[in-house]
Order: C-alpha cells, then sequence, then structure tokens
C-alpha cells in the first residue's frame, strides 16, 4: 500500500493545476490513488436528483480530487509550505518540517 506525505486535516497548499495558491484542509486522504480531497478546491459540478423528501437536487458543487504531489503540506510552526522529512523519536517514525525542523505529528 502507498503512503502519502499529508493525512487528514493537514493544511496543504496547492502548488498547481486551476486553483494553484489556494489553501485548505485535507477533508479525504486516498492513498490506494493517490489522491487528496482538499476543502474549497478543485470544485466540480454534480448533477443530482433529489433522493429523499426534502433533499435539493440540480446543480452541485463539491470538492473533487487532486493528486497528492499537486499538494505541499504547510508547517504548522512556521507557516510555510514545505516538504517532508521523517525523523524517529522514541520509536516513532515521525514527519519533520524540512525549513524549521519541527516535528508536525
Amino acid at each position: 500500500m502507498s503512503k502519502l506525505h499529508v493525512k487528514k486535516d493537514d493544511t496543504v497548499v496547492v502548488i498547481s493545476g486551476k486553483d494553484k495558491g489556494k489553501q485548505g484542509k485535507v477533508m479525504v486522504a486516498l492513498p490506494k490513488e493517490n489522491r487528496v480531497i482538499v476543502h474549497d478546491a478543485a470544485m466540480v459540478v454534480r448533477h443530482t436528483k433529489p433522493r429523499q423528501q426534502g433533499e435539493p437536487g440540480g446543480r452541485i458543487n463539491k470538492e473533487g480530487t487532486i493528486h497528492a504531489s499537486n499538494v505541499m503540506l504547510v508547517c504548522p510552526h512556521c507557516k510555510k509550505a514545505t516538504r517532508v522529512a521523517h525523523a524517529f523519536s522514541a520509536d516513532k517514525k515521525v514527519r519533520v518540517c524540512k525549513k524549521c525542523g519541527k516535528n508536525i505529528d
């Protein structure tokens, strides 16, 4: 199973594509497809029928998936977009910011 450099609830910035420069939180990480869903990025339109009483139908805007290589993690300490290094602390593998050197996990 492939691993991603981002996890659910991480803050990321989109580095390529139509939403380049947007920042948002990872809502869903899909490691098998190597894709992520970022809040308010890669919006797509779905045409849906109302299935239950009171459910809206018509054109619904929702977030689409973005390839994981097109997003970059934002360090919670230095607030900069950064690559992720891995280090061991107390027999546990943790993610480390390449810019400031602090633990992300």
